[in-house]
């Protein structure tokens, strides 16, 4: 019996004595072992090195991880911040890698920084300071900990009427925590709505007629999410499309690969 071979992407950063790094985030690696019930496999930043061809026909499914670091506001036409903490490397990997993947129907799945990521690889925009704008929440972390901030319930989120959440739940609301200051300003033509927030910023999207699950959301379901129901469903969702990828791709029945795992 195989798992799905799930693709992580890390991040690029420089820790102590200048020294870089490629990171993913332990709750990530958590959420698709055990949630999506798939292998995860870590993407380094590579840029142009990084061979996206080969790397996609070797995976069942791709998760554009969140990130304390920002999309360079030039990929979206934004004026540079000071004092921004950006990632230009990541950037140059995933932004490609994510038109690339939902093209050949590989099975996306982006949260927070994937999420902003996957607005800005087809077109879109992002505020750069969502709490400045008139009539927003502050969709900031407050808290000390870790706990407290990614544990934290901020706000309702609506989900689309018939949209993917809604069939995945049975549900049309539901309770989430929020820890980012940008976010989508101008949705790309090609995504389409699955949430909002109650001031209305998107929170979910997925990418209207793509051949495969591609779907984003603007919150942290990782954190706990054995513990979280719509949690749950998404990286239920997620993992069964990466079973069906891998199945395809090995010329399995889904089906029976489903029963086994």
């Amino acid at each position: 019996m195989s798992l799905p071979m799930i693709g992580v992407i890390c991040c690029h950063w420089q820790i102590k004595d200048e020294r870089y790094f490629h990171l993913a985030s332990d709750q990530y690696v958590d959420a698709v072992r055990l949630g999506a019930g798939g292998f995860p496999l870590l993407i380094p930043a590579l840029q142009d090195n990084l061979p996206i061809s080969q790397l996609l026909g070797a995976l069942d499914g791709l998760l554009f991880t969140g990130s304390p670091s920002n999309i360079e506001p030039y990929h979206y036409g934004g004026l540079p911040l000071d004092n921004d903490f950006n990632d230009p490397i990541r950037d140059a990997t995933t932004l490609p890698l994510i038109r690339a993947a939902v093209a050949q129907g590989v099975p996306v799945l982006g949260i927070c920084r994937g999420f902003q990521e996957m607005n800005v690889a087809f077109g879109g925009s992002l505020y750069q300071k969502v709490h400045e704008q008139p009539q927003m929440l502050d969709h900031r972390d407050i808290g000390n900990t870790a706990d407290e901030k990614y544990c934290r319930i901020a706000h309702s989120i609506h989900f689309a009427e018939h949209g993917l959440l809604q069939q995945w739940t049975g549900q049309t609301d539901a309770m989430v925590n929020s820890l980012h200051h940008q976010g989508v300003q101008e949705l790309a033509s090609q995504l389409t709505v699955e949430a909002t927030a109650p001031d209305g910023l998107i929170e979910a999207f997925s990418v209207t007629d793509a051949p495969g699950f591609s779907f984003a959301v603007q919150w942290h379901p990782e954190w706990r999410h054995q513990e979280n129901p719509l949690s749950q469903a998404i990286f239920q969702a997620f993992g069964r499309a990466c079973r069906e990828h891998h199945a395809t791709r090995h010329g399995l029945s889904p089906h029976g690969l489903e029963n086994k795992l």
